[in-house]
């Protein structure tokens, strides 16, 4: 639960309040004048984009002071780690290792900075009494370094326990090898066996949803029904029931919070992840880091009730998942203004029938 990571690991006498510390369109810093009406940073006042610029993590480090006055306990910062262009957002990961400390993908730092940049911000906030939660995008990788030809089944969008194609040779996307980087906190090299598919032939130049064929190959099972099966979201999708793959991320898990102090995590796309997986996750980095209670929200984004519900109660501890129908009553009432039965509101939501597990908000890294 969120309360107890903020009373445990910044304690304040007062209402314990989230706030995305990001916005999916950065803007130039420095021209806005910060008067938060809302719980996000109002970038886009300023209405000149910068791709990439890097100053991010340097610039809400001089809004903490503001943002504690405000009665802000908690950050979430987006995605720390490298992806695979510099102007990226961060939900296109390509080295989990790299927190802006290597050259690697045309630059040193992410979008938002540096390495150093980023644990003297979450120092800082941490002696305000702020604490922060990092973005974890475990789901998929993008970015590449070598082509590799292995066998793949082409598999329909709508059904991906159906198959279009015999099993066939394509070439796609999936060495990793991590040049800037080396073997620096990971000796760890990605290719195919490590991912369950790709949406992209090289070799063919053809765009679709392979399954990657191999020795105990296949889509996770426990990830949600739509599609008959959704483990394949986006790019190179990670293997979480490989040995190599779970060892890594499991170990970069509890490296991430000793290395930056921060103490939580959002989870990115988690109806895509093995279960499984996610709780060994959670179980892991709570144990290695002696954080018991360290804070875990997913992003199970969907408008089910019965779906959020059910994937908590096989969870085996606790965690918590955003209040993704409450979202979409926001939304409801917002689009029908004055016609709209405010009573109504809570009917459905997680907040009302799991109100320990559930994060409201408005939306979702936007």
């Amino acid at each position: 639960m969120s309360f107890r990571a903020n009373k445990r690991y910044g304690p304040k006498p007062h209402n314990y309040t989230m706030m995305q510390a990001f916005e999916w369109y950065l803007y130039e810093v420095g021209v806005i004048d910060v008067n938060y009406l809302s719980l996000m940073l109002a970038f886009a006042s300023s209405g000149r984009y910068v791709e990439g610029d890097g100053k991010h993590w340097k610039h809400l480090k001089s809004e903490i002071p503001k943002l504690d006055a405000m009665g802000i306990t908690a950050l979430w910062l987006p995605p720390p780690t490298k992806a695979s262009s510099k102007n990226s957002v961060g939900y296109d990961i390509y080295d989990v290792w790299d927190l802006g400390e290597f050259d690697q993908k045309s630059q040193i730092g992410t979008k938002y900075g540096t390495k150093n940049e980023l644990l003297d911000l979450i120092k800082y906030a941490g002696r305000h009494g702020v604490v922060c939660y990092v973005d974890a995008v475990l789901n998929h990788k993008f970015g590449a370094d070598k082509t590799e030809v292995f066998k793949a089944v082409e598999v329909a969008q709508d059904d991906r326990t159906k198959e279009l194609s015999e099993p066939h040779d394509i070439t796609a996307w999936t060495a990793f090898d991590f040049p800037g980087r080396g073997d620096k906190y990971s000796s760890f090299k990605w290719n195919f066996n490590h991912f369950t598919g790709v949406d992209w032939d090289e070799g063919a130049k053809k765009d679709g949803i392979f399954r990657i064929v191999g020795d105990n190959k296949g889509w996770a099972m426990a990830v949600d029904i739509e599609n008959r099966n959704y483990d394949y979201l986006m790019g190179a999708d990670i293997d979480h029931a490989h040995g190599d793959v779970e060892k890594d991320l499991l170990e970069w898990g509890a490296w991430i919070v000793q290395e930056t102090g921060n103490v939580g995590f959002r989870f990115d796309a988690i109806k895509h992840i093995d279960e499984g997986f996610i709780a060994k996750f959670v179980a892991h980095i709570r144990e290695q880091t002696d954080k018991e209670d360290l804070f875990c929200v997913g992003e199970f984004w969907k408008d089910s009730l019965d779906s959020l519900s059910t994937y908590l109660s096989k969870f085996g501890q606790q965690f918590s998942v955003f209040d993704t129908p409450l979202h979409y009553n926001f939304k409801d009432a917002s689009e029908r203004g004055e016609n709209y039965d405010l009573r109504s509101i809570w009917d459905g939501t997680l907040v009302k029938n799991r109100p320990l597990d559930a994060v409201t908000l408005v939306d979702n890294h936007e």
